[in-house]
């Protein structure tokens, strides 16, 4: 079954075709997606939710959907971890490469193969909940013109050992993609996928709108881990949906290192006693970089905690915006939630803004909100420079050392790891100019 459309075609001018093979249900879906992406306005200047957003950078014209040709370098190039429990290599949404080695039961499959043989399962989980953060308009695109991506099912009271790991790539000029991942946990199950996103060469522009479902099942534990590295003539747009049972616990991390504008929106609904949530991030934006961070933390039950924690060291005369919610519902009694936000700031040209804030609906909660915006003190560069560090490297580690504390939270060596070789590479491309 192709996995991409066979010629390219104009993204924002004509509706897209859904493939044959996939089910009359899922074809239904994208062409009310399309019609719903056509009467949505286009954010404009006084929505709350595109606050401090840079406006031109929803021009997409002279983008197209992607076609099926794809480098096959790209499947070599794709390093992530060390002996992934499953590995596949998209490249312009055309599978390149799959393998796994996974444990009996685990539904591991291409979202295009698993529309074709698991159409009910999907069915019921794919996409259940209202974009609310911003960017109805761009998922309503992104569910026209969805093809392939990633469908993880773990039944209940089974647990994968090591990471499931999925590399989506552009490859071309004026290339866009649609991918989406959809993870589902049973009770007491336990799942790690990460998530990449690169470009195959640094010249090309291209424009990724990707959608996550994460669903934790009652006592199950997910991690979802998503590495943005494109070119930085590209643009994303990242929309993460997660819903956590009684129990459960879900960590969400996001690295953005690349792009010219990055937009995330991450919102995760506590929906069981007991269950908790951590959302973590951190960005490393440089040159004329923006990146566009919305959350929401909604506690729908009573007894859930949830934490938040974005990092970001802004170089040059890099942008980043900051705004979450924490929104406790009625009866959402005991509710534990925290969230911050901290800039550092590597130049005087840099610009961060960030709007944290709370709403709550309910008694006997512990609440915080609060962001804080800093320059490195110049005693660190000092106390480096006399240790024969030079002042560049000394600013890097110091911004290194400022990322690190979110990053230990993924508690996975290998994964930390494969997330501080991104990092590196992100500032020894800074140290070198851009080159």
């Amino acid at each position: 079954m192709p996995a991409v459309l066979e010629h390219p075609a104009s993204l924002l001018e004509s509706a897209p075709e859904t493939p044959a093979a996939f089910p009359a249900w899922f074809a239904e879906r994208q062409r009310a997606a399309w019609q719903r992406f056509l009467e949505t306005p286009t954010p404009k200047r006084g929505d709350e939710a595109w606050r401090f957003s840079s406006y031109k950078q929803l021009d997409f014209s002279g983008i197209a959907r992607a076609s099926a040709e794809a480098p096959a370098d790209v499947v070599t190039r794709s390093q992530g971890v060390e002996a992934p429990a499953a590995k596949f290599v998209f490249a312009n949404e055309q599978l390149l490469h799959s393998g796994s080695q996974l444990p009996e039961g685990v539904v591991c499959l291409p979202l295009a193969d698993a529309l074709v043989s698991h159409g009910d399962l999907v069915r019921e989980h794919f996409m259940k909940q209202d974009t609310r953060l911003g960017s109805a308009k761009w998922t309503a695109l992104h569910e026209a013109n969805l093809r392939n991506g990633l469908f993880v099912h773990v039944p209940a009271g089974v647990e994968v050992e090591g990471t499931i790991e999925v590399f989506h790539w552009i490859s071309g000029d004026g290339v866009a993609i649609f991918p989406h991942t959809l993870i589902v946990t049973g009770a007491n199950a336990k799942v790690r996928v990460a998530d990449y996103f690169q470009s195959a060469n640094d010249d090309g522009k291209g424009l990724c709108i990707a959608v996550n479902d994460l669903i934790a099942g009652e006592g199950s534990k997910l991690d979802y881990v998503a590495i943005q590295a494109f070119n930085e003539k590209s643009k994303v747009i990242q929309v993460n949906e997660t819903g956590v049972a009684k129990d459960a616990s879900a960590i969400g991390f996001i690295l953005n290192t690349g792009a010219a504008w990055a937009r995330n929106e991450s919102l995760s609904r506590l929906e069981g006693e007991g269950s908790r949530s951590d959302m973590l991030s951190v960005s490393i934006p440089a040159r004329e970089q923006e990146y566009d961070q919305r959350t929401f933390q909604h506690h729908v039950s009573p007894g859930a905690y949830s934490d938040l924690l974005y990092k970001n060291s802004l170089y040059d005369e890099s942008r980043t915006i900051f705004s979450g919610l924490i929104f406790v519902d009625e009866g959402a009694h005991r509710t534990d939630a925290y969230q911050t936000c901290r800039n550092l700031f590597m130049s005087d040209e840099a610009e961060a803004n960030s709007m944290p804030g709370l709403e709550i609906n309910a008694d006997d909660v512990k609440c915080s909100h609060g962001s804080t915006s800093a320059q490195i003190d110049e005693s660190e560069i000092f106390y480096l420079r006399a240790r024969g560090i030079d002042p560049v490297r000394a600013r890097q580690l110091i911004a290194r050392g400022f990322s690190v504390e979110v990053i230990e939270r993924l508690a996975d060596e290998k994964v930390e790891e494969v997330v501080l070789r991104f990092l590196d590479d992100k500032f020894a491309h800074i140290a070198g100019g851009g080159a």
